[in-house]
């Protein structure tokens, strides 16, 4: 604000009692060349101001043609839980599916701490100079508490989120198991539609739990660091066999050794898990997402990959396999929100509940209450 501007009046003022710092002097017309205070009388934007809504040819043009802003936009009503808004995605996915299905889909999951965000921009890059657009869904694990999300991913891949060539989305896990969002598949068609030809998926990583990823990408990586513990320790059965590559992050400086010496462990291990593809052997790599030594490596086995499951039918056949899947999970949750909406059920739940914190009452028996009441039973 400008010298003749007064601060208002909730607001405290320079050297007020107990008033920590300074308010400084700002350039006229306020924040953003917004005039000061967005709702006042000296303000031309209104308090209670709404972006227009857009019909289902705004959100499809505009993805189609490659609008960065319309395709955020996109992948919120996708996002959306309100009933109107999910009427109108499944519209809108309808005219955007015959422009999917022709990216490599690349599911990163692994340790925390493991690198992954600095892995994926090192990646990322490399992707694009090869002459690709990359699409990056990062997600971010929600609080149990709280509900919220930092979704700070973006601001670690500071210059792969200035490439023309990417589009970068942080997105929350909204409590859904698995290390993805319950929308990631539809994210992922409509980042297709777009014209991002590969998708990069970064989960939350947390732990051999997080398994849902596969059932949603062509080629799964898991990324792992030495000098963590008894490295044999990672090789379990569980997210490790379902890996097309394990990838030892941080090779570089002293920890380069150690890498190596991890590298040949868990390849040996590797050769008693069954291949997570068929006709293809899991194989362990190391790389320096700071340095950059070995994402070449990693892309060339990536695209080695595709080309030979393209060749035998694998390739194709994930795809509908999963494609069959994804109706199996919307169904399943189709149905939970059913039953859980079930007046019987609503009505009784909150009786069952406190009779099984109490212990006055099986949690077998309390289902079994619970499914009579959906079914009409007494």
């Amino acid at each position: 604000m400008s010298k003749k501007d007064k601060l208002p009046e909730w607001a405290p003022q320079n050297g007020g009692e107990g008033f920590a710092c300074r308010v400084m002097e700002g350039v006229e017309g306020g924040h953003d060349g917004i005039a000061f205070y967005a709702g006042t009388k000296s303000s031309p934007v209104s308090a209670n101001y709404e972006r227009p809504s857009l019909s289902v040819d705004d959100y499809v043009d505009g993805t189609l043609r490659g609008d960065i802003a319309m395709l955020g936009r996109t992948i919120t009503l996708v996002e959306s839980n309100s009933h109107a808004h999910m009427e109108l995605a499944q519209e809108v996915l309808g005219r955007l599916l015959p422009g999917t299905g022709n990216s490599m889909r690349i599911g990163i999951t692994g340790v925390p701490g493991g690198g992954k965000s600095t892995f994926i921009e090192a990646l990322g890059r490399h992707i694009i100079k090869q002459g690709h657009k990359v699409a990056v869904l990062a997600v971010d694990p929600s609080s149990s508490i709280t509900g919220g999300s930092i979704l700070g991913d973006k601001t670690r891949m500071e210059q792969l989120s200035r490439d023309i060539n990417c589009f970068i989305r942080p997105s929350p896990t909204g409590g859904t198991l698995g290390g993805v969002t319950r929308k990631s598949r539809e994210t992922i068609l409509v980042c297709e539609a777009a014209g991002y030809d590969v998708i990069l998926i970064e989960t939350v990583g947390v732990g051999q739990s997080e398994i849902t990823v596969r059932s949603m990408v062509d080629f799964f990586l898991l990324l792992m660091v030495a000098g963590a513990g008894d490295e044999l320790q990672g090789i379990k059965r569980g997210i490790t066999e379902l890996a097309d590559a394990l990838l030892i992050n941080k090779a570089d400086g002293d920890n380069k050794t150690f890498a190596k010496v991890a590298r040949n462990e868990y390849e040996r291990a590797l050769q008693y898990i069954q291949p997570a593809t068929k006709g293809r052997q899991t194989h362990a790599y190391t790389c320096s997402a700071v340095t950059g030594e070995g994402i070449d490596k990693i892309w060339s086995v990536i695209e080695d990959f595709r080309k030979k499951t393209t060749e035998s039918g694998v390739f194709e056949s994930r795809r509908r396999s999963q494609t069959w899947d994804w109706v199996h999970a919307m169904l399943n949750e189709h149905l939970r929100t059913l039953f859980l909406k079930n007046p019987g059920v609503v009505d009784v739940l909150p009786e069952i509940e406190k009779a099984v914190t109490n212990g006055t009452m099986p949690p077998t028996a309390a289902v079994n209450k619970l499914i009579s009441m959906f079914e009409g039973k007494k």
